[in-house]
């Protein structure tokens, strides 16, 4: 069965560093778009970033781009997200998404929840001022 697993989250204050890990299993990992989303209680379900199979097409929301950072090892399995310079805001629920790409279109990875077919449990990241 394909199992996605997150860790790292945790309780920092504002302007500290966490680093959340995603290891897949039950798949071939190369074969799948990766994706970070994040929820917090009372909204909806949002993007936070992508990554292609290869690394080569990263894409990032606008309220973390140039704080955040996503990267693969397809060799580990791994999806991480580098998150720097946290705020109160980023508090939420951090989930991985694996999509399936048998062959891969020349558009930009999928920003949508429900083009993800495969979900982690989700870690807790909590911000404090």
């Amino acid at each position: 069965q394909v199992q996605l697993a997150e860790s790292g989250g945790g309780l920092v204050q504002a302007g500290d560093s966490l680093r959340l890990s995603c290891a897949a299993s039950g798949l071939t990992f190369s074969m799948y778009a990766m994706g970070w989303f994040r929820q917090a209680p009372g909204n909806e379900r949002e993007f936070v970033a992508v990554i292609s199979r290869r690394s080569g097409t990263i894409a990032y929301a606008d309220s973390v781009k140039g704080r955040f950072t996503i990267s693969r090892d397809n060799a580990k399995n791994t999806v991480w997200l580098q998150m720097n310079s946290l705020k109160p805001e980023d508090t939420a629920v951090y989930y991985c998404a694996a999509r399936f790409r048998l062959n891969p279109s020349r558009s930009d990875p999928s920003r949508s929840p429900t083009d993800y077919a495969y979900w982690g449990q989700g870690t807790q990241v909590t911000v404090s001022s």
